[in-house]
């Protein structure tokens, strides 16, 4: 990574992960054009995967973090398409977030909140500022509390 955002993540105390590796048959982003698809990230965090379901076994918090844990990993994913260069980012496009939870949970925009709030503290209220989607169902892959997909735009 080199410029603006490097800095503005060293200023934030953000080490971004490794870019995780995909766990099935898909690859972590395809670009086309001026747009980075990223796949959609699970939450992840120092110890391992952010198990559980909102609204039975994790607080909302629990939950804000592992989105904006999601968010890390987009970001890794991101630094990875832009040739370890975040200074390419022209816009965050879309976010489409997924929350594990029970049948009554209501508070998922909340949730994907960790995701968005990051977004924005990276790369400033122009850039970062986005579409959105908070959705809840009632299992993601290996148990995960959240997974977030994104769409970037860069030069």
């Amino acid at each position: 990574m080199s410029g603006n955002i490097e800095t503005r993540l060293n200023d934030l105390g953000i080490t971004l992960p490794e870019a995780p590796m995909p766990a099935a048959n898909y690859v972590p982003f395809v670009q086309s054009g001026n747009l980075v698809f990223i796949s959609g990230q699970v939450s992840i965090g120092e110890d391992g995967l952010i198990l559980g379901k909102l609204g039975e076994n994790m607080s909302d918090a629990d939950g804000v973090n592992a989105a904006r844990r999601c968010g890390m990993a987009l970001l890794a994913q991101l630094n990875a398409a832009c040739g370890g260069n975040l200074d390419r980012v022209k816009r965050v496009v879309k976010l489409g977030g997924f929350v594990n939870c029970t049948p009554d949970f209501t508070t998922h925009p909340t949730i994907i909140n960790g995701c968005s709030d990051l977004m924005v503290e990276v790369f400033g209220a122009e850039i970062g500022s986005h579409a959105r989607a908070a959705v809840g169902t009632v299992s993601l892959p290996l148990g995960v509390a959240v997974e977030i997909e994104g769409i970037f735009e860069i030069d």
